[in-house]
């Protein structure tokens, strides 16, 4: 299977899809203003606490304040708790973490009010993004993620990821680990890692010490709450995490992220340095790709997948439905069970790739079409773990219930992504009639002129409909070449499959969209 990133920024926001064999699987959009990324560091103050909940809240500089339960102080509470404290005393360089004395671990059945207190300081990482009317949800056993290696600052373990399955790879990396780890210091070794060099690893591993100790140098409580170590953006956490030995493109259409990915693909993977590349198109990226089809077929309330079959996706409050359906795959030949059979492994796929797609957490229960024999029922249990395998998100599927309900659970990080792909007619704006199409050519035309006019352009790009494009394009004489010279114009038409029949944009040289200005 083959990989492929494609990262799309513009002035708002910036959009990575994820293909594998040139099907979306991911789709991550993240406005340039957002805050509190899942893995960022805070250096916060504890606002209230909770003994009820066994838990307080933080106030991080969000409008909600974050969640911290007990459980998710971690074991090694009191030495990360103590350290901050001689941080905060001490100005200059802190003593290095390898020679700080550890204190026990804290009692995991212990209260909340036996170790915070309102106002006190306290260092915090993000672990769920504000998600509907929470805030965030926070944990305090910090790591700090590379791409072959978790660093568990005040832990003494070293864990090797359960998808290795060499037993003797895992024996293998487990004692060069535990060869080069630093005092004080836990490691959780990824998949990655697998059949890596000691070199790569220690090369690694110094560079995540060094973004651990180089945040607590100059450390105040001055202006909190605020980030003491920032997650990669968005773009290079996204390419850290899928970066494979499948990886076979990373098409980027600005120059900015492009010497940023470039830069990291460097340092950690320079043999894959190749596969950067970089977009200069004026058509957007993902209209070239044919991403924005695949993004208006996906997002619905109906998902069609193979031969008539469909899916229909309902969201509530409490968990995700997904109905099963055969459309007119009833009327094949097949028996009802073989048939059912059929559809039923189909949706499995398609419902692990809408999973991942719209990053749906929490309770999934799927309604498949009903099966009767054991072995059937078995064989779509095993698909559907089969084609979740892939899924980095920590997820738990159930076998099949005597109706025929499969329960999935997904761990949820990060608000579901929410795509409506209802638009509102461009053509009448909502008044359910239109002008005579014969018209509209020189409406365009009109709208041109005025443009033009007003911008002061000597060239101009205008995006049409591809049935219209070709109409204003067609012959040796075309509309677009009269238009050229009645406008006094350079003006280039250029079809977009995105556009409805009778919508249109108009962008100068820059690319910027041009719009009359107000009288």
């Amino acid at each position: 299977m083959s990989s492929e990133l494609v990262i799309n920024s513009t002035n708002e926001k910036v959009s990575i899809a994820l293909l594998e064999d040139g099907k979306l699987v991911e789709l991550n959009q993240s406005s340039l203003k957002q805050q509190f990324s899942v893995g960022d560091i805070y250096l916060a103050r504890v606002k209230k606490i909770m003994p009820g909940l066994n838990a307080a809240f933080i106030d991080v500089g969000y409008e909600k304040d974050a969640f911290l339960h007990y459980l998710d102080l971690g074991p090694q509470f009191s030495s990360l708790n103590k350290y901050l404290g001689q941080v905060i005393s001490k100005k200059g360089r802190p003593i290095p973490i390898s020679k700080f004395k550890r204190q026990s671990d804290i009692n995991k059945h212990g209260k909340i009010n036996e170790v915070l207190k309102q106002g006190q300081y306290i260092l915090v990482q993000i672990a769920k993004e504000p998600i509907s009317t929470k805030g965030p949800r926070l944990s305090s056993e910090i790591s700090i993620p590379g791409r072959n290696i978790v660093l568990i600052p005040f832990a003494d373990k070293i864990s090797v990821s359960s998808k290795i399955s060499s037993q003797e790879e895992k024996e293998r990396l487990k004692s060069l680990l535990q060869a080069i780890r630093p005092q004080n210091f836990g490691i959780i070794v990824r998949t990655v890692a697998e059949g890596k060099k000691v070199a790569e690893l220690d090369t690694e591993l110094r560079t995540l010490v060094k973004k651990w100790e180089k945040a607590f140098e100059y450390l105040t409580i001055k202006n909190l709450p605020k980030m003491v170590i920032s997650e990669l953006s968005r773009e290079s956490a996204v390419v850290r995490d899928h970066l494979n030995g499948n990886f076979d493109g990373i098409h980027i259409s600005d120059e900015a992220v492009y010497s940023e990915i470039k830069d990291y693909i460097r340092e950690v993977a320079p043999e894959k340095e190749k596969i950067v590349k970089f977009y200069s198109g004026k058509e957007s990226i993902f209209d070239k790709l044919g991403i924005v089809k695949q993004i208006k077929a996906s997002f619905g309330k109906t998902v069609s997948f193979k031969q008539g079959a469909y899916l229909i996706i309902e969201h509530t409050e409490a968990l995700h439905v997904i109905d099963v359906n055969s459309g007119n795959r009833s009327r094949s030949g097949n028996d009802q069970e073989t048939n059912a059979l059929e559809v039923n492994l189909s949706a499995a796929d398609e419902v692990a790739r809408q999973l991942r797609l719209r990053d749906m957490g929490g309770i999934i229960v799927v309604d498949f079409i009903d099966m009767h024999r054991h072995e059937h029922r078995q064989q779509l249990f095993d698909r559907m773990k089969e084609a979740m395998s892939v899924d980095k998100t920590k997820h738990n599927i159930l076998p099949l219930s005597k109706f025929g309900l499969m329960q999935i659970t997904r761990q949820r990080v990060r608000p579901e992504m929410h795509i409506d792909t209802e638009e509102n007619c461009p053509t009448c704006a909502g008044s359910g009639k239109v002008q005579p199409p014969i018209l509209f050519p020189e409406m365009v035309k009109h709208e041109l002129s005025v443009l033009i006019e007003e911008h002061k352009l000597s060239k101009v790009r205008l995006n049409l409909h591809p049935f219209i494009a070709t109409y204003l394009k067609r012959g040796f004489n075309s509309e677009e070449k009269k238009w050229r010279k009645e406008l006094g114009c350079k003006v280039k038409i250029q079809p977009v499959e995105s556009l409805h029949f009778m919508e249109y944009r108009v962008y100068n040289e820059d690319g910027e969209e041009l719009k009359r200005k107000r009288r």
